[in-house]
């Protein structure tokens, strides 16, 4: 999403957010991603982002520290942290969030969760005093963001991918504080925020795709010459062009920048076979061009 804003800078001015986050009725964590919560650790004190490192969350997880609530990455500065901050007030068991892994190039998503407890945001929800590239937290209020520093301590680990090193820390902070997971003992009281409500949007069968009438593509992935080929015809089968690159992105942006794609479904379509044909040649598997 930070690539498509700094490509098309306009485009998420006016248009809906895609990135709406909806709370699940009775489930918690309530906000989807990437996480796993330990079995019968929901009640438990101390959470770990893993932030780019994302096997680092599973070693963390198969070691079980027994104070550890909730394991998972956080690569991005701005929906990463909304996830961050809604999935912690709505426990209000959660009282530390230990951080570490490699933080992303970039997005610096480590050192803005640490800016964001330290400074919080200012008045267009930038984290103050982040280094990231787009700090603007869009999915969460003020008051939640005041809920997340007032609820939770950071603890700084930020470069440590060993997942041994984690769980020691996580299950030395829980001694710390005198918390133990089979009792409600908390460092202090914490009333869960109720989670604002985002429309969810159920999708329809795909009816019939109309054709682009810029024309069709055959994607190609040539492995032993490490790229893939684009064949662009017009809708009477006549070729117009070939396109080649070693990776979905490069390929994509070009079609997209000389607009020969017209319609967004079928960009849609194509960013879709162009990540699985570069995937194909990564994973050594056949790639069979999927029907529009």
């Amino acid at each position: 999403m930070n690539l498509f804003h700094e490509d098309f800078p306009k485009a998420g001015e006016s248009a809906p957010r895609a990135d709406a986050m909806e709370p699940a009725a009775s489930t918690w964590p309530p906000i989807n991603g990437e996480y796993i919560v330990l079995h019968g650790h929901k009640n438990c004190h101390v959470a770990v982002s893993t932030l780019s490192s994302i096997s680092l969350a599973e070693e963390i997880a198969r070691l079980i520290p027994k104070a550890l609530c909730i394991v998972g990455k956080t690569e991005t500065e701005n929906i990463g942290i909304d996830k961050v901050i809604k999935n912690t007030i709505t426990n209000p068991s959660i009282h530390v969030l230990v951080v570490a892994g490699k933080d992303s190039e970039g997005h610096r998503s480590g050192a803005t969760l640490l800016s964001l407890c330290e400074n919080g945001v200012d008045e267009s929800m930038r984290v103050i005093g982040s280094p990231g590239i787009r700090p603007i937290l869009k999915n969460v209020t003020k008051e939640e963001v005041e809920a997340f520093r007032h609820q939770v301590k950071v603890i700084d680990m930020i470069g440590c991918e060993d997942a041994e090193d984690v769980a020691g820390r996580v299950e030395t902070l829980a001694r710390k504080i005198r918390m133990s997971c089979g009792e409600n003992i908390f460092a202090r009281v914490v009333k869960p925020l109720k989670l604002a409500h985002v429309e969810v949007v159920q999708a329809e069968e795909t009816a019939k795709t109309e054709i682009d009438k810029a024309g069709y593509f055959v994607i190609l992935p040539l492995k032993e010459r490490g790229v893939i080929s684009v064949e662009q015809y017009s809708n009477d089968n006549r070729l117009l062009r070939v396109i080649e690159g070693k990776n979905a992105r490069d390929l994509y942006r070009t079609i997209i920048k000389n607009k020969w794609v017209t319609q967004l479904s079928h960009a849609a379509y194509l960013g879709k076979e162009l990540a699985r044909a570069e995937l194909s040649m990564t994973l050594d598997f056949k790639y069979i061009q999927d029907g529009a």
